[in-house]
């Protein structure tokens, strides 16, 4: 039995009418923290832009490739970049940028729009793409060289989603975001928020009782010392041989 399953925590029991009511008061709450988010997209649509360099090199799986080339010919790219541990098996990878790329499957809902996604991995391409084929992922994967990564991270660090857009040959960098701001890339935890017991994570505002197992440090992300979502591709029989 999951150890969540022990909690006899539970919201009271209320009739329909009651609980419906005490729903509609939510709701607008909820409908005016929507409103805000528009207006916070809006005024991020408005920002200025910082230009860069279109030819800063890339690798990709037939060799290497400019920033400029990653566009694939969109006028946008989001790109996220993933943090790589050289040399260290497959368990070990970050647990946290497994998390949000494993979200990520369908662009043709972005491409419609004509915008590009990416992921822009640290460290060496070889060994990072057998990581992307352990997992299945299917978004375009590229290694970032360090000359590469000084230029495009500037001052930040690996984790970070950045959008950029393209002027024919000229590219420029619009907004970028980590943290907390990574989490518009797994809906996983938008659901978790609609259930009872939420994210079960330490530092969530929760009623005594409610069941909270995971901290905030990354442990979030693992199950039995590995990223969790690692699991179901070993019982599926795939490799995590990364050649290292």
């Amino acid at each position: 039995m999951n150890q969540n399953d022990k909690t006899s925590a539970r919201p009271p029991v209320v009739d329909r009418a009651t609980w419906q009511a005490r729903l509609d008061e939510l709701r607008i709450r909820e409908k005016e923290h929507t409103r805000e988010g528009d207006a916070i997209a809006a005024a991020r649509r408005r920002l200025p832009m910082v230009e860069v360099d279109s030819s800063i090199p890339l690798i990709g799986p037939d060799g290497p490739v400019t920033l400029l080339e990653t566009f694939e010919g969109r006028r946008q790219l989001v790109a996220y970049f993933h943090m790589w541990h050289t040399g260290r098996p497959a368990a070990e990878q970050c647990e946290g940028c497994t998390f949000s790329t494993t979200h990520i499957n369908e662009l043709s809902y972005l491409h419609s729009r004509d915008v590009s996604y990416a992921t822009f991995c640290e460290g060496p391409y070889e060994e990072s793409s057998r990581y992307r084929d352990f997992m299945g992922w299917t978004v375009p994967w590229y290694s970032v060289p360090q000359d590469a990564a000084d230029q495009l991270i500037v001052d930040r660090h690996f984790g970070i989603l950045v959008s950029y857009l393209r002027d024919g040959d000229k590219v420029y960098e619009t907004y970028w975001t980590t943290g907390r701001g990574n989490e518009r890339m797994a809906p996983s935890y938008g659901l978790l928020d609609l259930t009872v017991y939420g994210r079960q994570e330490f530092w969530e505002d929760s009623p005594k009782g409610w069941p909270q197992r995971w901290g905030s440090k990354g442990g979030q992300f693992q199950l039995d010392g590995r990223p969790t979502s690692q699991w179901s591709r070993l019982a599926a029989g795939r490799s995590d041989d990364l050649g290292t």
